[in-house]
């Protein structure tokens, strides 16, 4: 059988090849960087990659727009699988250089503004400059194009820097969510603690938002996540992003989904998968179990024949 491919968030020294490490073993398949996350997205469409492992969402910045963007828009894919990896950020220089030498920072805009506070104080007057990954800023300045990056140590390392200052981050104990991305498929089997994600289009009318999250209301199913993003059609049509408890195999999961499918203008499925936050494990109420379900759906077929 063929080794997985997995592309991730690049270059290598990222905080998506760390969370890429705690999914899959050293000999779990072959690995590679992908420059974006639409490139690493698009590895999987294009048949390049087998599997692409992107950050989604972090718990001081919110969502990552371009893999929201990139789920939502294009060929299907689906979550597989998530990994949340505790973010710690160093200021790494070339081995030399002194606090009052870093005329130029840079990192990916996340890692900038989840440390925004510290490098004020630390580099007054010197203005960040994005890049497209926190190990591409690192890369950079072991190129001589920047002086400073704001990186995981494990990039610092990799490319060679000095971790001139540690703990570098804001508000200490961030985390970030990351994904793996495969594409779609037969589900995983339920395991009693999941997770399903999708994207549901709704126009401007009054109570669009109100009609979706009733269905899930009506059926106990508590949302993890929701999200607005324009769908860049025009104004005043826009795309909910929502995680929910659950498995679309769960009844009340899977009603859910085709009543979204009947009131919304549209609904991108992205996957039921197991839980990894260790926030799960809730008792579904009573009457949203799958047996009382069944139960409601043969006393329907009783009421139907004339037998109840």
């Amino acid at each position: 059988m063929p080794s997985m491919r997995f592309a991730y968030l690049g270059p290598e020294g990222t905080f998506a090849e760390a969370a890429l490490s705690r999914l899959v073993a050293p000999d779990g398949g072959t690995r590679r960087p992908a420059a974006s996350v639409p490139a690493a997205l698009a590895a999987v469409r294009s048949g390049e990659a087998d599997a692409a492992l992107v950050p989604l969402e972090n718990s001081v910045e919110g969502s990552v727009p371009a893999t929201m963007d990139g789920l939502a828009d294009g060929a299907p894919l689906h979550i597989a699988r998530e990994v949340f990896l505790p973010v710690a950020f160093v200021l790494a220089v070339r081995p030399g250089t002194a606090l009052d030498g870093v005329r130029s920072v840079g990192s990916h805009p996340h890692a900038l503004a989840q440390t925004a506070r510290r490098l004020a104080e630390l580099l007054p007057g010197v203005p960040p400059l994005p890049a497209t990954s926190t190990a591409g800023a690192a890369r950079q300045v072991a190129e001589g194009e920047l002086d400073a990056a704001v990186c995981a140590r494990i990039a610092a390392e990799r490319y060679g820097l000095t971790a001139l200052v540690e703990d570098l981050a804001d508000h200490p104990g961030a985390e970030t969510r990351f994904v793996l991305v495969t594409p779609p498929g037969p589900l995983p089997e339920p395991t009693g603690d999941d997770k399903t994600s999708l994207v549901a289009v709704v126009s401007d009318r009054t109570g669009a938002l109100l009609e979706v999250l009733r269905e899930f209301s009506v059926r106990g199913i508590s949302l993890t996540r929701i999200e607005s993003r324009p769908t860049r059609e025009r104004l005043g049509v826009y795309s909910f992003a929502l995680d929910c408890e659950g498995h679309a195999a769960d009844a009340r999961v899977g009603e859910a989904l085709a009543a979204l499918h009947r009131v919304c203008d549209d609904v991108r499925f992205l996957g039921s998968y197991p839980r990894a936050d260790g926030r799960g494990g809730k008792a579904v109420p009573e009457t949203a179990t799958d047996a009382a379900f069944a139960e409601a759906a043969e006393w329907l077929q009783r009421v139907r024949a004339g037998r109840a």
